[in-house]
């Protein structure tokens, strides 16, 4: 009987065991996604830069949006956080916002992931994508689940950070 319950206590003993790595993997596995980001393919890489110079490398300008068309925005502005008044002109590439170096604009912010969300223009409208970051972006006061189109002054709040759609 006695090596019944020591077979026991030794099954016992290696689940746990199976258990724990596989805990400590999972933990080392969102780490990774959160600091380096989820692995993406990027047709285009071209246009990327920081939210301190967000001109192309290139001489060429990007087009600049139609006058006189309403509910056009042509720039999203950092309405509040630590890169308050920092303007990014849209064009036809979209905006990212994230941690990683490769983002559009870099946010150094504990509650920000490595890519976070992005902004893309469809069907004429811009629309804010969450890139499955772990806190969330929330456009106004609701949690952004799925790509959702933006309108010009409603806040999209991404860790401390607000941006805005604007003219």
């Amino acid at each position: 009987m006695s090596e019944m319950s020591e077979l026991t206590l030794t099954i016992i003993r290696l689940g746990f065991l199976a258990v724990l790595w596989m805990f400590v993997l999972t933990a080392v596995s969102v780490m990774r996604s959160d600091l380096f980001g989820r692995r993406t393919s990027r047709p285009n890489p071209k246009g990327r830069g920081s939210a301190t110079a967000p001109a192309p490398r290139r001489q060429e300008r990007p087009p600049k949006p139609a006058k006189g068309r309403r509910g056009v925005p042509s720039t999203l502005v950092v309405t509040q956080g630590a890169l308050s008044g920092t303007t990014v002109r849209l064009g036809d590439q979209p905006v990212t916002l994230g941690r990683s170096q490769d983002s559009t604009i870099v946010l150094d912010d504990d509650y920000v992931s490595g890519r976070h969300a992005r902004f893309y223009p469809q069907d004429g409208q811009w629309v804010v994508e969450d890139m499955g970051s772990t806190n969330g972006t929330y456009l106004d006061r609701g949690k952004v689940t799925r790509p959702t189109p933006v309108k010009i002054g409603v806040p999209v709040r991404i860790g401390k950070t607000v941006v805005e759609l604007r003219k």
